[in-house]
């Protein structure tokens, strides 16, 4: 309850109904978070001008257009995600202020200086990480323990990468090999992302910070030929069950179930999905891309999303923001308003054994017999494993159609 009047107060405090005095200046900025154990997180964006930013994560940028001014303080809201930096402007791009997720009650405070250095480094690296990283996140936790590869390149002493997981990988990762010491971090307006650990020529230890709400140790050892499980192989249909159905409503309060006309004797790719998760984003880009370079009328998407959103309008909101982006044209239903618990979604969608990750994706042929389920996303941050994801994608999808 307390942070429901932090962020009202918040609010009220930056949102005087006054002219804007103050701009933001073009150039660099470093942005700084501050998380858990005193830890700072920080990301570099870059003024174009007073209503036009860019978010830099390794290879990744974020257009931000949606810049509001009010008396002496900017709303930065980022794009699809419900995230947005409030904060007082002042002299020599310093600002001040919160990063807020209104719908998670979480509000991590937010300042900058001008600077084109995501992290300052001392020291010249000791190591260098590239290769593949057989990692545990929580390792001496029987319950939350989870498995995940690392995937780094090191030039000097700047690294990229980024970490995958049974369930998706964690982005565009960006960061310092400082002496032992390695240093990642992410920002995207939905996650903020801060791994440290201190490392030698073939293993690490440190922790992983998700906003200032979330730690967890991790330890890695350099295993170029590890893999993790098969995507395809961790979700399935339950015993008893031969299809897959779904019927839920759409943006104009229409039901639309697997059993109307516009499926029969289709393909049909059912996404499970969120609007606030960063994996089904990379995901939607791409279905969106491929439906445009690829038209087929035997070819159907659809979209079951799970939302974190207390009411269902806001929820709608949240979907069609989406949709707009990123030019979906195909329907996203909502599938669950008020929480994305996956043993909640699970109930929603009984034929499956489990819902084990936002985003999951269903194929279904022309005779509606579920021929593959993929858990998870590979997006681009992944490199090697997104280019095989898109060869495999195609190639099942063309073999589907041919039949």
């Amino acid at each position: 309850m307390k942070y429901f009047f932090s962020i009202i107060s918040l609010i009220t405090f930056l949102s005087c109904n006054k002219p804007a005095s103050n701009i933001l200046e073009t150039g660099n900025y470093r942005a700084i978070l501050k998380v858990q154990d005193q830890q700072k997180l920080p990301f570099i964006f870059k003024v174009k001008e007073n209503n036009s930013i860019e978010i830099y994560n390794a290879d990744e940028v974020i257009e931000v257009d949606e810049i509001t001014y009010k008396n002496d303080s900017v709303y930065i809201q980022t794009p699809v995600f419900e995230g947005y930096i409030a904060a007082k402007i002042h002299p020599n791009k310093k600002l001040n202020g919160y990063f807020i997720k209104p719908s998670l009650n979480r509000i991590v405070p937010f300042s900058t200086v001008a600077s084109y250095k995501r992290f300052d480094s001392k020291n010249k690296p000791n190591y260098n990480i590239t290769g593949q990283w057989e990692t545990i996140f929580s390792p001496n936790n029987k319950n939350d323990k989870y498995i995940a590869k690392g995937i780094f390149t090191q030039e000097k002493n700047k690294v990229k990468g980024t970490f995958r997981t049974t369930t998706g990988d964690y982005r565009y990762l960006e960061g310092v090999v400082d002496g032992d010491s390695l240093k990642l971090s992410t920002f995207d307006g939905a996650h903020a992302f801060l791994f440290t650990a201190k490392v030698n020529d073939s293993s690490m230890v440190g922790n992983f910070y998700s906003g200032n709400h979330w730690k967890e140790p991790f330890i890695a050892k350099l295993n170029n030929d590890y893999e993790l499980p098969d995507e395809n192989s961790l979700t399935s249909l339950k015993d008893g069950y031969k299809n897959f159905n779904f019927s839920f409503p759409n943006e104009n309060g229409e039901l639309i179930s697997y059993s109307d006309k516009q499926f029969q004797n289709k393909v049909v790719i059912v996404q499970i999905m969120g609007t606030w998760c960063p994996n089904c984003l990379d995901e939607s880009k791409y279905y969106a891309e491929y439906l445009k370079k690829n038209k087929n009328t035997n070819l159907k998407f659809v979209a079951l999303a799970f939302e974190t959103d207390k009411t269902q309008e806001k929820a709608f909101e949240k979907i069609k923001r989406l949709k707009k982006r990123l030019n979906i044209t195909y329907p996203i239903l909502l599938a669950q308003y008020g929480g994305a618990d996956k043993k909640d979604a699970a109930k929603k969608l009984p034929m499956l054994n489990h819902i084990l990750s936002y985003p999951t994706t269903i194929f279904i042929d022309k005779k509606g017999i579920v021929r593959k389920i993929h858990t998870g996303f590979n997006g681009p941050a992944t490199g090697k494993k997104y280019i095989e994801f898109k060869h495999e994608f195609k190639n099942f999808v063309n073999t589907l159609l041919n039949e």
